[in-house]
């Protein structure tokens, strides 16, 4: 190996702004400082004289301050991912399940490659290549915002050095499905006593069933004074919510707490979680999901397709038609803009079938019958 050293590091010990030139093989590197500690990068240069350019570019960055960004060869797609996590693990800044999805399908993409080439046309095949696997533009679209938050992170870190545009993709309308009363009645009764009381939690203040209603606990539950609870960093947007109990609601979570309470005396222990299962080999855990019971209510109640997260939106135009203040509505619900929150305050055909009778009424009387005239039509 031969080294060629620059007239700055003639002197025996290298100071902040100095560098050097080496080669190992036929690729020409180069050694600088910046802070006082020394930096390695390979130029990728069999020339010298291109190899010098780039220490002399390295050398000016980092004696006038600018960021300076070495290796970014060895900069992977995997690094930038586990930045990421650690970034919204420390600032809390998303949810890192919700998150975790949309990196996993993510990794398998990318997984490996070099940061630094990663750009639009890779993005696009990504899009292809989920639509191939039957991801819907919207999902497509929040994976590639995670990617974009990796790189725009890696860019702050100086360990990109350009960002890439990635383009969304065209989303369909937002879907319509919401529950009349009846229909909601109708899949209620036909699911079990404790996942009754879940279902119309979230049909009235219109929670996520997974993520915030089956995740409640007996504490949040204040039968005294008719309040229920959301801790802050239970929601998707980290905030805490209150509530207060509809009647309905208070003699259903009564009957759910004694549900639980008498499951804590078969198991001799104390069960936090305000919807556990009640038996079975899983009797006292919380329950996660329970996607196959409320698809088989669905179907049995002639509504089937329909989703829990159509129980949102009904709760918004509920409260819409209840003519709740936006702003209240939105706290209890969780929306934190209202562009988001009108989204979900979804006009049934019942409403526009209202609106028809009320305008109606408006119309004159001597003019809501017009007489027919009759033409002779000569032959």
């Amino acid at each position: 190996m031969s080294e060629t050293a620059t007239t700055e590091t003639k002197k025996p010990r290298a100071k902040p702004g100095s560098g050097m030139l080496y080669q190992r093989g036929e690729t020409w590197w180069i050694k600088y400082h910046q802070d006082g500690r020394p930096f390695y990068e390979s130029t990728g240069m069999k020339d010298e004289r291109q190899a010098r350019k780039i220490l002399h570019d390295r050398l000016t960055r980092a004696e006038t301050g600018a960021p300076v960004l070495p290796n970014l060869s060895r900069v992977t797609y995997d690094d930038a991912a586990k930045a990421l996590k650690e970034h919204y693990a420390v600032t809390g800044a998303r949810d890192l399940t919700e998150a975790g999805c949309r990196l996993t399908h993510l990794d398998r993409y990318f997984k490996g490659r070099r940061l630094a080439s990663i750009g639009t046309r890779d993005s696009e095949a990504y899009a292809l290549n989920r639509q191939g696997q039957g991801a819907s533009n919207g999902s497509i679209n929040r994976e590639l915002a995670v990617l974009g938050r990796a790189l725009k992170l890696a860019y702050e870190h100086n360990r990109l050095a350009r960002m890439p545009v990635l383009r969304k993709l065209e989303e369909s309308a937002p879907r319509q499905g919401f529950f009349e009363a009846d229909a909601f009645a109708a899949v209620q009764r036909r699911l079990a006593a404790d996942l009754q009381v879940a279902v119309t939690i979230a049909y009235v203040y219109g929670w996520r069933m997974q993520s915030e209603v089956l995740a409640l606990e007996q504490r949040q539950l204040d039968l005294g004074t008719g309040m229920l609870t959301l801790d802050p960093g239970q929601t998707k947007n980290g905030e805490g919510r209150v509530v207060a109990l509809t009647a309905d609601l208070m003699l259903l979570l009564t009957e759910q707490v004694v549900r639980v309470k008498a499951l804590e005396r078969r198991a001799q222990r104390i069960v936090p979680a305000l919807f556990p299962h009640l038996t079975g080999r899983f009797a006292g855990q919380p329950r996660r999901d329970f996607r196959r019971a409320w698809a088989t209510a669905c179907r049995a109640a002639g509504v089937p397709g329909m989703l829990r997260h159509d129980l949102r939106r009904t709760a918004v135009r509920n409260m819409e038609r209840a003519a709740v203040p936006r702003s209240v509505a939105m706290k209890l619900t969780g929306h934190r803009t209202e562009n988001v929150y009108r989204r979900y305050a979804i006009v049934s055909p019942a409403d526009l079938q209202a609106a028809a009778l009320k305008l109606s009424g408006d119309i004159p009387s001597d003019s809501r019958r017009l007489p027919i005239e009759t033409c002779a039509v000569s032959t």
